[in-house]
C-alpha cells in the first residue's frame, strides 16, 4: 500500500516538475518601480517508518518538518521605505502529525494551515509588521548554518509527533512523542511586531499576538528577541536568544530559548541549542533541554549538488510530567540535486522515554523524502 501511495504521488510530482520547471521564469513579475510579486511554493513528501519496540507503521505523508505549500511574496518601494506582503498557506496534504498506532485522522486543508498574512514597513528605522506571521521567537531554538539542517535539527518530532510510548508490558501508556519532545521554539501568531535595524549583525524584535486561526485558544502571546550573524573570513557564524510568554487569563507559561551555529570553510559545522520553560498553571511541569549537532557539507562528493551529513543528541527533563527524562539521537544525510531544485534526504532517529509510572520501550523512526521547491 506505502509503495502503491509513493507511485501515485511521485508520478505526480513529475508531472508538476515537468510543468513548472520550464515556466520558473513566469513565475515573477517585476514592475518599472522596482517591485515585485512573485509565488513560490515546494511540495515534501516522504516515507515514514516508525517502529514503537512492538509494532512498525510506514505511510507516505507530506513531512511536517517542511510541509508542502504555496505563497505570494510582494516587494514594492516607496520612497527610502519597503512595502512588503505576504501570503502562504500549507496545502492541507495527509500530514506525518496525523498518524499514530491507532490509525490517522487527516484533517484535510482548515484555517490553521494558513501560515503567513503578513504586512510589513521596512526603512532605515527597522521593520514593522502586522498580520498572521512569525513572532520574534519563530525559530529562536533553530538557529542551524548545516546544510544537513534541512532534515535534521532541534525539533525532533516532525516524523512522529501522535505516536504513543509503549510500555515494557505492551500497552501504549506513555505520552506522544511530541508531549515528551520539544525544543519550545516559538511559532506564528497575528500579531504587531517590531524589529530594530541591523546593528553589526545584531537586530532586536519585539511583538504581541494571538492566536487568531484557532477559536479555543483566547490567551496573550508576547515575546522579545535578540539575534546575530556575521561572518568572519571564511567561517560563518549565527545564533539567537528570545523570551516568550503565553498569558492565558492570568496563569503564565514563560520560555527562555536560544540556539546558535557555526559553519567552518571546510564544512564542518557545530550547532547547539538549549530551553527552558516556568509553567504556572496546576499540576504543569517545568520542562528544560539542551541540544547539539554536528554536520559536515561538500559540494565536491556529486556532481548534482551538495552533500550533507550529520548527527545530532537531544537530552530534555520534565516534559510531560515532572521527573521525566527524554533522550534522543539521530543521524541524517541530505542531497541537493541542483537540475530540478530538490533536497533527498535520509533519517534515522532514536527516542528514549522515562518515567516513574512505567518502564517503556525505545521508539525509533527512519524518514526517506524529497523537497522540491518551486
Amino acid at each position: 500500500m506505502a509503495m502503491t501511495r509513493l507511485l501515485k504521488i511521485s508520478t505526480a510530482a513529475a508531472g508538476v516538475c515537468a510543468i513548472a520547471i520550464p515556466a520558473y521564469a513566469e513565475l515573477r513579475y517585476d514592475n518599472n518601480s522596482g517591485g515585485y510579486v512573485e509565488i513560490y511554493g515546494q511540495f515534501n513528501p516522504a516515507i515514514i517508518s516508525v517502529d514503537d519496540g512492538q509494532q512498525t507503521e510506514t505511510n507516505v505523508l507530506d513531512y511536517d518538518l517542511s510541509r508542502s505549500r504555496v505563497g505570494l511574496r510582494l516587494m514594492q518601494p516607496i520612497g527610502a521605505n519597503t512595502f512588503g506582503f505576504r501570503f502562504e498557506t500549507g496545502l492541507g496534504f495527509p500530514n506525518s502529525t496525523e498518524v499514530n498506532q491507532f490509525g490517522s485522522n487527516y484533517s484535510g486543508w482548515t484555517r490553521a494551515d494558513l501560515r503567513h498574512v503578513d504586512f510589513w514597513l521596512e526603512g532605515s528605522w527597522g521593520r514593522f509588521s502586522a498580520g498572521q506571521g512569525s513572532m520574534v521567537a519563530d525559530g529562536a531554538a533553530e538557529t542551524d548554518l548545516s546544510y544537513v539542517g534541512t532534515a535534521l535539527y532541534s525539533y525532533t518530532a516532525d516524523a512522529n509527533a501522535g505516536f504513543l510510548f509503549r510500555d515494557t508490558a505492551g500497552a501504549l501508556s506513555g505520552p506522544a512523542v511530541a508531549s515528551a519532545f520539544d525544543n519550545l521554539d516559538g511559532s506564528r501568531r497575528g500579531r504587531i511586531r517590531y524589529d530594530t535595524p541591523d546593528l553589526n549583525g545584531f537586530t532586536a524584535g519585539i511583538a504581541w499576538g494571538q492566536n487568531i486561526l484557532s477559536s479555543g485558544d483566547d490567551a496573550d502571546y508576547y515575546d522579545i528577541g535578540l539575534r546575530y550573524g556575521q561572518e568572519f573570513g571564511s567561517t560563518n557564524f549565527a545564533a539567537s536568544l528570545a523570551y516568550q510568554v503565553r498569558d492565558d487569563a492570568g496563569a503564565e507559561r514563560s520560555d527562555v530559548i536560544g540556539s546558535a551555529s557555526v559553519l567552518l570553510d571546510s564544512g564542518i559545522s557545530f550547532t547547539v541549542a538549549g530551553g527552558s520553560r516556568d509553567n504556572d498553571a496546576a499540576g504543569s511541569s517545568d520542562p528544560s533541554y539542551y541540544y547539539a549537532k554536528i554536520g559536515y557539507e561538500t559540494d565536491r562528493w556529486l556532481p548534482w549538488g551538495k552533500t550533507g551529513l550529520g548527527v545530532h543528541y537531544y537530552d530534555g527533563d520534565d516534559f510531560n510530567v515532572t521527573g521525566s527524562s527524554t533522550k534522543g539521537w539521530g543521524i541524517g544525510a541530505v542531497q541537493k540535486v541542483d537540475s530540478i531544485n530538490t533536497d533527498i534526504y535520509l533519517t534515522y532517529q532514536e527516542y528514549e522515554y522515562e518515567d516513574a509510572a512505567a518502564t517503556y520501550q525505545d521508539l525509533t523512526t527512519w524518514v526517506l523524502g524529497a523537497r522540491w521547491r518551486f
